[in-house]
C-alpha cells in the first residue's frame, strides 16, 4: 500500500486487536504511537518493534480520561497523522440483569473514547492539512446477537458517529471510516471456537471459516492510506460473508 501516514497512534495497544495493529503498521514503515493504560506492556512491544527495524514509541493514555489523552498527545514525539480508535471492552451479558456500572464502563470506553481521542486529534490533524481516522467498530454494531447489547449499542453508535464526523471534518482534510470485524479468532476466543457452539457460529459464516488477525491489515492500511482520498464515512465489515448469511 502506498502514500501512508508517516505516524499513527493506535489506542488499546497493548494487546489483542490493537498490539497486532501496531506491528502490521510499523511493518509497513509507518511510526507508531503505542497508547494504553498499561505502560509498561506498550513499553514491551514498541521495544520489540524498534529490535525488528521498526519506529514505535509508547505513551500511558486513559481513553475515558479526557486531561490523560491531552497529556498523552503532549508528550508525542511527533504529531499524529493518523488515529486508529482501537481501544474498548466487551461488557458481555443480558439487558435483563446487566448493571448500571458494566454499562457506563461500555459506553465509556468504546464510544466516548473514540470520541475524544478523535476530537483531540482533529484538531491537530486540521492545524495540519488533514488525517485520516479509523474507529475500531464490529458487525455488532450493523447486526445484533444476544448477551452483548451493551457492546452492539457501543458499537452501533460508534459507526454513526463515525458518519458524523466524516461529514463535519471532510472540509479540513480529514476522513475518518469504521473498520468492522466479524469474529475474528484470537487466543483469547480459541476455546470457544472449539465447542460445539462455537462451531455451530462459524458453519453460519459464508466462508465457513473465522478471520484471522492478518486478514484485517489490507483493510485497515488502505482505509489509512492516501490512496483511498475519496474514502469517507464508510463502515467496512470484514466477516467473511457474515453479515449477508441467510436469516
Amino acid at each position: 500500500m502506498r502514500d501512508l501516514p508517516k505516524s499513527v497512534l493506535v489506542t488499546g495497544a497493548s494487546s489483542g486487536l490493537g498490539a497486532h495493529f501496531g506491528r502490521t503498521l510499523a511493518r509497513a514503515g509507518i511510526h507508531v504511537q503505542l497508547a494504553a493504560r498499561r505502560l509498561d506492556l506498550v513499553e514491551a512491544l514498541a521495544t520489540e518493534i524498534r529490535a525488528a527495524g521498526g519506529s514505535a514509541e509508547a505513551v500511558a493514555m486513559d481513553v475515558t480520561d479526557r486531561v490523560s489523552v491531552e497529556a498523552a498527545f503532549a508528550g508525542l514525539t511527533c504529531p499524529t497523522q493518523a488515529l486508529v480508535n482501537n481501544a474498548g471492552i466487551p461488557g458481555e451479558g443480558s439487558a435483563l440483569d446487566m448493571d448500571e456500572a458494566t454499562f457506563d464502563a461500555v459506553m465509556d470506553t468504546n464510544l466516548k473514547g473514540a470520541f475524544l481521542l478523535s476530537q483531540i486529534a482533529a484538531r491537530q490533524m486540521a492545524a495540519n492539512g488533514g488525517g485520516a481516522i479509523v474507529n475500531v467498530a464490529s458487525i455488532l454494531g450493523l447486526r445484533v446477537a444476544g448477551g452483548v447489547s451493551a457492546y452492539a449499542t457501543s458499537k452501533a453508535a460508534l459507526v454513526q458517529l463515525t458518519k458524523a464526523q466524516a461529514l463535519e471534518w471532510a472540509r479540513f482534510g480529514i476522513r475518518v471510516n469504521a473498520l468492522c470485524p466479524g469474529y475474528i479468532e484470537t487466543p483469547l476466543n480459541a476455546d470457544f471456537f472449539a465447542t460445539d457452539a462455537g462451531q455451530a457460529l462459524v458453519r453460519r459464516i459464508p466462508q465457513r471459516r473465522l478471520g484471522t488477525l492478518a486478514d484485517l491489515d489490507a483493510p485497515l492500511l488502505m482505509l489509512l492510506s492516501g490512496e483511498a482520498r475519496y474514502v469517507t464515512g464508510i463502515a467496512l465489515p470484514v466477516d467473511g460473508g457474515h453479515l449477508v448469511s441467510s436469516l
